[in-house]
């Protein structure tokens, strides 16, 4: 019963009634050859949708997360292009590595200097995005100029499902055990959830939320691996306002902006419900300026039902302690 109420049932449930009416139009969307595709599509925003939960709900927020995947993947392009043999498992740990470089910048300037996490990673969304412009020097970085093998693995099958697919399944299954089974997974929720009552139990808020970046900026510059050899190009805007997509698939999953709420279930259905309105409306000739407005009603509902469950439970501890005065 406590399932049923919760917001990953009602998401699934909404899932469920979503494909159902594509259905009515497309039933050929729903065929399970479709269905693994479009969750293959939807690989990058799951990817990094998890890392943004952990960062909120530590309280704080990543907008650098797209820009930091674009970094990542013109990285990961330039070296493939300027050494050819190079190994590309060797690539993918390089950038991943770099992400997370870049991720623990975000969490250095929030942890030691103070800054707003939303100061800090306005400001390295734009240098990020300018860093690239410098090392490319504008110029894109096209599929003929990368190596088969650079550009075949994400597409590679493995069971059935393409390596891009697999990435996502293992970050789903490391989010859920490191959130789940660890103490610094109970760090997070802690911090966010009463950051006070978190230094009184011995944990460094500061820490906590800095290791949280650097997990963020890992999955980001992973995902700029994947991303930029799936679609065999690299440039300057790519993935540009995808962090909006991230927030908005954590925002529908039931994170909590003000931090300390939400699940890896919640996340990961949130970014598959925007996952599927994107593949389906276009099948269904629905014009993108409705797209973009099913996205926002989505997200503005989502908020409505964060906010008012939060108030709720506001009234319930508000009624709690006046019967105890």
């Amino acid at each position: 019963m406590t399932f049923l109420r919760s917001r990953e049932a009602v998401l699934t449930g909404a899932l469920l009634v979503l494909l159902a009416l594509i259905a009515t139009r497309f039933p050929g969307f729903i065929a399970p050859a479709n269905l693994a595709a479009v969750f293959n599509d939807t690989a990058p925003l799951i990817i990094l949708a998890l890392g943004q939960m952990v960062v909120i709900l530590t309280r704080c927020i990543d907008l650098s997360v797209a820009a930091n995947l674009a970094l990542c993947g013109m990285v990961a392009a330039l070296l493939n292009v300027a050494f050819p043999g190079l190994p590309v498992v060797v690539i993918v740990a390089a950038v991943t590595a770099l992400g997370a470089a870049l991720g623990a910048v975000n969490g250095l300037l929030v942890w030691k200097v103070g800054i707003p996490p939303i100061v800090v990673t306005l400001g390295t969304l734009t240098i990020f995005r300018g860093v690239i412009f410098l090392i490319s020097d504008g110029a894109w970085v096209n599929a003929h100029q990368m190596t088969d093998p650079f550009k075949a693995l994400p597409r590679s099958a493995l069971l059935g499902l393409p390596v891009m697919s697999w990435c996502a399944i293992a970050v789903i299954v490391g989010t859920a055990v490191l959130v789940w089974r660890t103490a610094l997974g109970r760090s997070f929720y802690a911090v966010g959830g009463n950051p006070h009552a978190a230094v009184y139990t011995g944990i460094d808020v500061g820490r906590t939320q800095f290791t949280a970046f650097v997990l963020s900026g890992a999955l980001a510059g992973l995902t700029g691996y994947l991303w930029v050899a799936r679609y065999a190009v690299a440039y300057v805007d790519i993935a540009a306002g995808f962090e909006l997509d991230v927030i908005a698939a954590c925002v529908i999953g039931g994170i909590g902006i003000a931090g300390g709420i939400g699940s890896v279930g919640g996340a990961v259905l949130g970014a598959l419900f925007l996952g599927v309105i994107k593949n389906a409306l276009p099948v269904v000739d629905i014009s993108p300026f409705w797209q973009m407005a099913i996205s926002g009603a989505a997200i503005i509902t989502a908020v409505i039902l964060n906010s008012r469950t939060r108030r709720a439970k506001g009234r319930l501890i508000l009624r709690q302690t006046e019967g105890h005065a």
